[in-house]
């Protein structure tokens, strides 16, 4: 299958290089609030930068090579870019040094960021309307994934006016926007042309295994969960009232 970066395809490029570009620029003001040395933001940037470097070049690579066309298998290899992340993401999650960091951030950060969900709906009818994947992947069909990048901006806002319910709020926000997008991805999975293909119109959910559109479940999905996953875990663990304010003192502490 031939590999062309039209202007579509671009479109992806630029949404994961932006999306990541504001991951790097929240971590970095994390780590200057931590208040550690500047060796150490220096070293956690860097190793953070070249693993997504490593990571995103190696879909491209695998994409531009059709290696995650073959549907032969279960799971698909398109799915493989969905998985591999998420047990790293939940073990970062849980260390103690993203628990310095999540003390650092503000909550209304990861909330605004799930608002790119917005832009990957509007990119998905795009495509439906180009005849490159079926309607139920859309807004248009079963699709309702953009109500989580809707959302994202007025909870965000409650959040950052800590508002006495704005905890539950998030929560809640969080949740629901972890069932719409595996209610997403459930759908693309059995929309592809494999032996448990439930949704049999054309044409099948094949372009997300090609270059460059690999973007989407390999980077801008594990960013949606991750930031569900960092979120909730910032909001049920951290910003619980008993520890409000042993927060500051953490970060003294690991100053």
């Amino acid at each position: 299958m031939k590999n062309n970066l039209s202007l579509p395809a671009l479109a992806w490029v630029i949404l994961a290089a932006i999306c990541l570009v504001f991951l790097l620029v929240g971590l970095h003001k994390a780590l200057i609030a931590t208040n550690r040395d500047k060796k150490y933001q220096r070293k956690i940037i860097t190793r953070t930068i070249v693993s997504l470097l490593i990571w995103t070049g190696l879909l491209l690579f695998l994409s531009y090579n059709n290696f995650f066309s073959d549907f032969s298998k279960l799971p698909p290899r398109a799915a493989l870019p969905i998985l591999f992340p998420l047990p790293f993401v939940l073990l970062i999650a849980f260390s103690r040094k993203a628990t310095q960091l999540l003390q650092a951030i503000p909550p209304h950060w990861m909330l605004w960021m799930q608002s790119f969900r917005i832009i990957v709906e509007l990119l998905l009818l795009n495509a439906f309307v180009r005849g490159d994947i079926p309607v139920q992947m859309t807004f248009e069909g079963r699709n309702i994934d953009i109500i989580t990048g809707v959302l994202a901006l007025p909870v965000g806002f409650i959040v950052a006016r800590g508002k006495t319910y704005s905890t539950k709020v998030a929560v809640a926000f969080n949740i629901i926007g972890i069932l719409l997008l595996v209610n997403i991805l459930v759908i693309a999975l059995l929309s592809m042309p494999t032996s448990i293909r439930y949704f049999m119109n054309e044409p099948a959910n094949t372009l997300v295994a090609r270059f460059p559109f690999i973007l989407l479940p390999g980077v801008l999905v594990p960013i949606a969960y991750s930031l569900h996953i960092f979120s909730l875990r910032q909001l049920l663990t951290l910003h619980s009232p008993g520890r409000r304010q042993r927060r500051v003192k953490n970060i003294q502490v690991a100053a």
